[in-house]
């Protein structure tokens, strides 16, 4: 069975609180409405969410809705990926990928 749950999102105003002063890490998914590539990463990080919902928190920031904190981390390509942990990005995956693949990648950022 595999466990889903929802991504939350987060914008310009809350993304501190919600990302930088998280109790736990943070996967921040940049993204855009437009972006076929992000769509398809959508289930994927549905189930990632909720496989790992106590490990890992999830959320989604749109690009063009939120040009502050896509400015401060650079973003150019979406979909792009970082994790925070203790309010300090720790890794980056730009582009969509198979859920098997993301928790490999995400081992090192949770360990």
């Amino acid at each position: 069975m595999i466990r889903t749950s929802e991504v939350t999102e987060v914008t310009d105003a809350d993304f501190d609180t919600e990302v930088l002063s998280a109790d736990r890490p943070v996967l921040v998914e940049f993204t855009a409405d437009w972006c076929g590539p992000c769509r398809q990463l959508a289930p994927v990080l549905s189930a990632v969410a909720g496989e790992e919902a106590d490990r890992l928190k999830v959320v989604r920031l749109d690009v063009d809705r939120n040009p502050e904190v896509t400015a401060r981390y650079a973003v150019l390509s979406m979909p792009t990926l970082l994790v925070f942990r203790a309010g300090e990005p720790v890794a980056q995956m730009v582009g969509a990928r198979p859920k098997r693949r993301l928790l490999q990648e995400l081992k090192g950022a949770l360990a």
